[in-house]
C-alpha cells in the first residue's frame, strides 16, 4: 500500500533532489572577481616640464595606499564618493567596487558635506589665495593675482574643480606637494592626494562627473 508519505518522497526526487542535498539544486553565488589595475609607480618621475619628487610609501597607513575595495552604492558607476572621517575617495566601479585613494581633507571648522560635480580639469593648475585666506596668511600676499602652477604650488599636478549649489565655491580635488598630510584633517576644505594619485584619479574622471561628500 502506498501512503502520502511515499508519493510525496516520490514527487520530491522525481525534481532531481534528495533530501540531504538539497542546497545542490541551488545555482551558486559566485561574485565577479574585483578588475586588476597596473600599480602605480610612486618613484620621482618627470611631468610635462616639471619633476614629481617621490613618495615613501612605507611612510603612509596601508589603508590609504590606492587600492580595489567592495563598495555598495546607490549611485552610479564612475561616481566619487569622499568619507571626510576616513580621509578616503572612492571612484565607484562595476559589480559593487571601488578604487579607493587616501585623502587629507578640512580641518575642524573648514569640513562640509554636499553634492557636487566637476566641472573644470587642469593640469599643473595656477592657485590664487581666495582674499579671506589672505587675511588670515599674510604672506600670501605675493599670489593674489596667482602662483604658477610647478612642484611647490598647493595645487599640485593635477585639479578637479568642483560645482556646488551652481557655483564654485573654492573647493578642489587636487594634488599636493605636503605629501605627508595625506590621512590628516589639514586642507582649507580641498581634498588633497599624492601627485602620483591625483594624475590617476584625474585621466579616469570625466567633466560631469558627480561627488558626493559625506
Amino acid at each position: 500500500m502506498m501512503t502520502r508519505d511515499t508519493l510525496d518522497r516520490r514527487r520530491f526526487l522525481a525534481l532531481g533532489c534528495a533530501p540531504l542535498v538539497l542546497g545542490a539544486c541551488l545555482p551558486a553565488f559566485v561574485p565577479d572577481p574585483p578588475p586588476e589595475f597596473e600599480a602605480i609607480d610612486y618613484a620621482s618621475r618627470r611631468d610635462g616640464a616639471h619633476q614629481i619628487p617621490a613618495v615613501n610609501m612605507d611612510e603612509i597607513p596601508e589603508f590609504l595606499h590606492r587600492q580595489v575595495v567592495p563598495y555598495t552604492s546607490e549611485h552610479p558607476t564612475g561616481s566619487i564618493i569622499i568619507e571626510n572621517e576616513n580621509r578616503l575617495l572612492y571612484l565607484l566601479l562595476e559589480n559593487d567596487y571601488a578604487l579607493r585613494y587616501g585623502l587629507s581633507v578640512g580641518r575642524e571648522g573648514f569640513d562640509w558635506t554636499g553634492v557636487s560635480t566637476v566641472y573644470r580639469k587642469a593640469r599643473w593648475p595656477t592657485w590664487t589665495p581666495p582674499p579671506e585666506m589672505i587675511e588670515r596668511e599674510p604672506h600670501l600676499e605675493r599670489w593674489k593675482d596667482g602662483q604658477p602652477g610647478g612642484p611647490e604650488n598647493p595645487l599640485g599636478a593635477r585639479a578637479l574643480y568642483l560645482l556646488t549649489d551652481g557655483r564654485d565655491q573654492g573647493y578642489r580635488i587636487h594634488g599636493t606637494p605636503e605629501w605627508r598630510s595625506i590621512g590628516r584633517f589639514a586642507s582649507s576644505g580641498c581634498f588633497r592626494m599624492l601627485q602620483q594619485d591625483v594624475i590617476d584619479l584625474y585621466d579616469r574622471v570625466p567633466i560631469g562627473t558627480l561627488v558626493v561628500v559625506v
